[in-house]
């Protein structure tokens, strides 16, 4: 592999593997629902664990969580051979290397998904939790009475609960927007003319 392509293969197995050290680690270590704070009320690890996609979001029953977790599987062999791909037309490192944090994020809830029923024996394979932990309520309040269907309801900002793997993920999909112009820009081929060559002699 050229070294201009191994940063990105060495980053998603970073990812892969230090998402599964924390999430090995808050399953031993802590219990459902326990909360450890680094930044106050506004950053904590929070155990928790859901059924379905990224930052707690799922699908219904033992057949929704079937069905998510087949699509993962099918999607991360997929966007590894997207990366295949890319890497092979040279496209640009750039987004080489934001498909591989996409690759990376959900392999990585792959495993949980996959595995860790079996590991922990609470289910069997393919019907695993996913470990989520980190948690950062910035801003909490109450919205106007005049807001729409939400009025005078509460509201954390930022409420959703996730792992490394997730924001991997949501790294790789927001620079890929981003950048999409830079990324996907094709060179237009210059035109010869008998006037280029006159230029040219």
């Amino acid at each position: 592999m050229k070294p201009a392509y191994l940063k990105p293969f060495l980053t998603a197995v970073f990812i892969v593997l230090f998402d599964q050290i924390i999430k090995t680690w808050v399953r031993t270590n802590m219990y459902l629902g326990q909360d450890i704070h680094f930044l106050g009320s506004h950053g904590m690890l929070h155990y928790t664990e859901n059924n379905g996609m990224a930052f707690g979001m799922e699908l219904g029953g033992d057949l929704g969580k079937l069905v998510l977790t087949v699509f993962r599987i099918v999607a991360v062999v997929a966007i590894g051979y997207g990366m295949a791909y890319l890497i092979k037309h040279k496209y640009s490192r750039g987004l080489i290397m934001c498909v591989s944090l996409i690759f990376a994020g959900a392999l990585g809830n792959i495993v949980d998904s996959t595995f860790y029923g079996i590991i922990y024996q609470n289910a069997p394979i393919f019907y695993g939790r996913v470990v989520d932990m980190f948690y950062f309520p910035l801003i909490s309040g109450n919205f106007p009475q005049w807001v729409p269907a939400w009025g005078g309801q509460d509201f954390i900002f930022f409420r959703p609960v996730f792992n490394l793997a997730d924001a991997s993920i949501s790294v790789g999909v927001i620079l890929i927007l981003l950048y999409q112009k830079r990324y996907f820009k094709r060179e237009i081929p210059e035109v010869n003319s008998p006037n280029s060559e006159m230029m040219e002699e």
